[in-house]
């Protein structure tokens, strides 16, 4: 049996930024890995949910994470599993900045959370009142029955009874909760859209008014350009006129001054 699922008791392991154990037999957990770890984990959520005996799939994300080229058995994934989740919910009373800062895998808990209630919420609906109890208690968290499992192994079946009508009391009334919230979240979605769609009328009014005025103006501008060229074309006649017509006296002038000298020559 691999020495990595059974470290000594005496053993301390640090913790990283994602809650994960470390040490010189536990190498931390990267960034990287840990998102490449919840995608993989995000991808099977479907089927945790679905069954209580999950102890394959955590040996299947072990095979996928050696695929990417990380060596963890699968107690380490479910270990890191477990750690994320305890920061996740430790996280909820925090200010959005504080997440990000504090936890920075808080966006993708909560993308796989909000995907298993979703998932919930319709398998309720499609199988009615009298089975969605049922499918409540079929679909409680995964990390629950986790903890139920190992309460089990340690105390027997009677608190494992007791663990599990308590999960099953809380997914229900997360359920409960969760179609609350959604409501209010569609009233609002709504609401903004409404709003929305009435600002953007106005603006598209006030947009249409504007375009008018402009319109109106440049017709405007375009009249008093015709009507100043209309009057300069007249003005320029009128001065071609009077040249003319002073040309005309000049020439008329000096001919009949030239006939009079010539007059006076002869005589």
């Amino acid at each position: 049996m691999d020495a990595s699922h059974h470290p000594h008791p005496h053993m301390s392991v640090s913790i990283d930024t994602g809650g994960g154990g470390g040490s010189d037999r536990f190498p931390q957990w990267s960034i990287q890995e840990t998102r490449d770890f919840l995608m993989i984990r995000a991808e099977l959520d479907p089927t945790f949910m679905e069954t209580k005996r999950n102890k394959l799939l955590w040996e299947v994300i072990s095979t996928k994470m050696k695929e990417k080229g990380y060596n963890r058995s699968s107690d380490q994934c479910k270990c890191k599993w477990k750690n994320l989740v305890t920061r996740y919910k430790g996280c909820e009373t925090m200010e959005a900045e504080g997440m990000r800062q504090q936890f920075p895998f808080y966006n993708e808990l909560q993308a796989i959370f909000a995907a298993r209630m979703q998932r919930m919420l319709w398998i309720e609906a499609e199988g009615g009142a009298s089975g969605s109890k049922k499918k409540a208690v079929q679909l409680s968290s995964d990390d629950e029955e986790e903890n139920e499992d190992s309460e089990g192994e340690r105390s027997g079946k009677k608190k494992k009874k007791i663990k599990t009508s308590t999960s099953n009391t809380t997914s229900s009334s997360g359920v409960s909760n969760l179609k609350e919230i959604l409501e209010e979240f569609m009233k609002q979605q709504m609401q903004m859209e409404a709003q929305w769609m009435r600002a953007y009328e106005a603006r598209e009014e006030e947009r249409k008014v504007k375009e008018m005025e402009w319109r109106q103006t440049m017709e405007a501008l375009e009249n008093e350009r015709i009507m100043m060229d209309r009057r300069w074309r007249e003005r320029e006649e009128q001065r071609r006129m009077r040249e003319e017509a002073r040309a005309e006296k000049r020439d008329a002038l000096i001919t009949a001054l030239l006939n009079k000298l010539r007059r006076e020559d002869h005589m």
